[in-house]
């Protein structure tokens, strides 16, 4: 057995596949009439690591993917790119609960404490095991049978359940600290969405016209042929909704074509000063400006590119997409008040947008930048602290798994 770091007296290096059980797969299309609770990569909290809004279908409708059978205090661990290393605890009784295929399900065993190998997961042990295990170049990922061969340093169950219970104890205190910066940073965001309200409210436009005609392109883009399994490490930027925030573009997540990709997307290769405009799915509308630093770049099919004529700033068109009185607009339709699961290239083309002077764009644009660029500090100062926060998190748990804490 390969040992890490040496352990305290009555600990042990063993490997996963040893504190967990046999787990079943079970296939809901056998059983086309039963409904079962699906669990898929979109249904793991991130911030809270557990189960959030998963699928309630009916064995029919049951996707090829779930398959992974799971119950209470059952751990899934995401194996898969570009969710790899996604975690969550199964705290609540579902009907019936299945587990995408993406997932591998950890059953604790009598003798171990599932909060313990809980923890051990969001270790740098681990997450160094899990790197060298990982295979594809192209689309990475972890075998289950890998995933269980990691080793984890075991302590009897009374120190086990002592460390959970001081964890539990610890991270509570911190989650609430990183609650609070948290919650600072969406009023920051509030206040300027506020000041956004109130600069186009008070801007005298007595005039408005179609946002085709202040434009040279309104277009959206695709996905290469093979999806995410034909992306490249390095390459052309291929920009998906994921990057585009209304404060900002956001590297997190960004795609990479090669040459051949690309050339077949020239139609929607993004030029310095386009404005980005998500139009599908759960960040329809969300907008920001490109990022030079990553052109050359293509959008996918999820992303339209807003290319102005001259006489419209960029910034002041993005100033006014993302105001939320505007924002509104595109979110919602005018029949019931349903948000729209979609924003197409017609509705684009005639969304009315305010004819005014380019002194005026220049003077709004000054003013908003100077608001941003204090409010962006304020949120920097929070997320700093939220960094330093999270990585007290991660020492205390090396602490905890070398029988320091």
């Amino acid at each position: 057995m390969s040992e890490l770091y040496n352990l305290p007296n009555g600990w042990e290096w063993t490997s996963i596949a040893k504190t967990v059980l046999k787990t079943e797969n079970k296939n809901p299309l056998a059983e086309p009439n039963v409904y079962f609770t699906y669990i898929d990569i979109s249904s793991v909290d991130n911030q809270m690591y557990r189960i959030k809004e998963p699928k309630y279908l009916i064995g029919h409708e049951a996707p090829s993917r779930a398959k992974k059978e799971v119950f209470i205090d059952d751990i899934i661990f995401a194996t898969t790119r570009p969710n790899l290393k996604n975690i969550a605890i199964v705290l609540d009784d579902y009907e019936n609960p299945i587990a995408s295929t993406g997932f591998c399900v950890l059953r604790a065993q009598e003798n171990i404490d599932s909060k313990f190998l809980f923890y051990f997961l969001f270790t740098n042990d681990l997450s160094e095991q899990v790197e060298a295990k990982i295979r594809g170049a192209q689309y990475p990922a972890i075998s289950d049978k890998d995933l269980m061969s990691c080793v984890i340093p075991l302590p009897p169950l009374p120190e086990q359940q002592r460390i959970v219970s001081k964890l539990d104890l610890l991270f509570e205190i911190i989650d609430k600290s990183i609650a609070l910066h948290q919650k600072n940073i969406d009023e920051a965001n509030v206040f300027m969405g506020s000041v956004l309200n109130d600069v186009f409210g008070e801007l005298k436009i007595n005039k408005t016209i179609p946002l085709k005609d202040i434009t040279t392109k309104i277009g959206s883009g695709a996905t290469p042929s093979g999806g995410q399994k034909a992306y490249k490490t390095k390459g052309i930027s291929l920009i998906r909704s994921m990057n585009v925030h209304d404060y900002g573009f956001r590297t997190k997540g960004l795609a990479f074509i090669d040459d051949s990709q690309a050339k077949k997307l020239n139609n929607v290769a993004i030029v310095e000063n386009d404005v980005l405009l998500n139009i599908t799915g759960a960040s329809v509308a969300r907008c920001c400006i490109v990022d030079k630093d990553y052109l050359p770049a293509r959008v996918n099919q999820h992303v339209s590119i807003l290319r102005l004529k001259d006489g419209m700033i960029p910034s002041f068109l993005h100033y006014y997409l993302i105001s939320p009185s505007i924002k509104s607009d595109l979110l919602f339709s005018s029949s019931g008040g349903a948000t729209r699961e979609a924003i197409t290239k017609s509705m684009l083309e005639e969304f009315q947008v305010p004819v005014v002077s380019l002194s005026i764009q220049q003077k709004t644009v000054k003013y908003l930048n100077e608001i941003s660029q204090k409010i962006e500090k304020v949120k920097s100062v929070q997320k700093e602290k939220m960094a330093n926060l999270k990585a007290l998190k991660a020492s205390i748990l090396d602490s905890a798994f070398r029988g320091a804490l």
